[in-house]
């Protein structure tokens, strides 16, 4: 394809900042969006009643969020569930290459995440074809008569340790242990026949991906469907653990200022445990066993290069099984999960 964890809060400043600077994280913002991730369409009401604030509050909360830190919730078709196979490709270019290559992927449909690392030579990009014809025309033939691609390596994913469901946000510990059990849905049920996916599961699907607290009257509106419809489709979907939804934002606002991608090289007898504990870091947002040379890939967050180097040096270098580790840093997200236009 072309311990809990420490939340910065940025002390107030006399000099220009940007208006993504000038919003201070404070608690409430991070219960709202622990609670988001657990129901990312939970009424703005039942969040405010298990907070202990208004409605009001609440809303005006999300909007600043949204406003400062990109907040957005998007709806996501776990392929797994499909038997799809997820990808992590690398892709080695010229170093006047690496963005516009970003870009192009980005706007590709099945690509859910694309980065560029550090040096500005490379590119890394997690790609979920939907059929094998799809993977063999972006791998085999697209990615290498690219130009400015000098080398592509591609990696399916085995197993998925933390991700995609399971969102960085449930490890802050923001909200207490009664308030997650009044806002955490039911888990989806995994062994339960997938439904048939017709029109209107797929316009439903296709229009939460792009807002995942799309009000019910919008769906009606795109589906022509009734509110107990649409209300009954989306149970389904959420049920049989064909959606979930996810909480985008900006890390930078939360304190982590450094964004690391780390390829660890793992006996085969210490995946299984290595999984687990990487699961259970604070800094990993995403961890799965690969095909490759490495063997894991981990995606994490840090608050700046000292935190990286002490994770890796105490918590990674501390687990059995691991022979050796290739970090880099991701300088610039240009994707996740959703497409979004590049800056200018």
């Amino acid at each position: 394809m072309i311990s809990t964890p420490t939340i910065g809060i940025r002390p107030a400043s006399s000099h220009w900042t940007s208006p993504l600077e000038r919003h201070v994280i404070d608690s409430l913002d991070l219960q709202l969006m622990q609670a988001l991730q657990l129901d990312g369409r939970a009424p703005f009401s039942r969040i405010a009643e298990v907070l202990g604030v208004s409605d009001q509050t609440v809303a005006r909360r999300f909007r600043r969020l949204h406003a400062s830190t990109g907040l957005r919730i998007l709806g996501i078709t776990d392929e797994a569930r499909f038997g799809r196979t997820s990808w992590i490709v690398r892709l080695q270019c010229t170093p006047d290459g690496a963005e516009q290559l970003g870009n192009a992927l980005a706007r590709r449909a099945d690509t859910s995440y694309v980065g560029l690392l550090s040096g500005g030579t490379e590119v890394i990009c997690a790609m979920r074809p939907r059929s094998s014809q799809e993977r063999d025309e972006l791998l085999l033939d697209r990615l290498q008569r690219t130009p400015r691609v000098t080398s592509v390596s591609a990696h399916c994913v085995l197993r998925h340790f933390y991700g995609g469901p399971l969102g960085w946000l449930n490890k802050i510990n923001a909200l207490d242990a009664d308030q997650e059990d009044a806002l955490r849905l039911p888990p989806a049920d995994l062994s339960s026949p997938l439904p048939e996916l017709d029109d209107l599961d797929e316009t439903l699907l296709s229009l939460l991906h792009r807002d995942g607290r799309a009000p019910l009257t919008e769906l009606q509106a795109a589906t022509g469907q009734s509110e107990s419809v649409v209300k009954r489709r989306l149970t389904r979907l959420q049920t049989s653990g064909v959606l979930y939804f996810d909480v985008q934002h900006t890390h930078e606002l939360l304190g982590n200022d450094v964004l690391a991608a780390l390829w660890l090289t793992v006996a085969p007898s210490s995946l299984a445990s290595v999984g687990r504990a990487l699961s259970g870091h604070p800094e990993v947002r995403f961890a799965a066993a690969t095909t490759g040379r490495a063997g894991v890939f981990a995606a994490t967050l840090h608050r700046g290069t000292e935190e990286l180097y002490t994770y890796l040096s105490e918590r990674i270098g501390a687990l059995d099984g691991i022979q050796s580790v290739e970090p880099a840093l991701i300088v610039r997200q240009v994707k996740q999960l959703a497409y979004e236009p590049p800056h200018r």
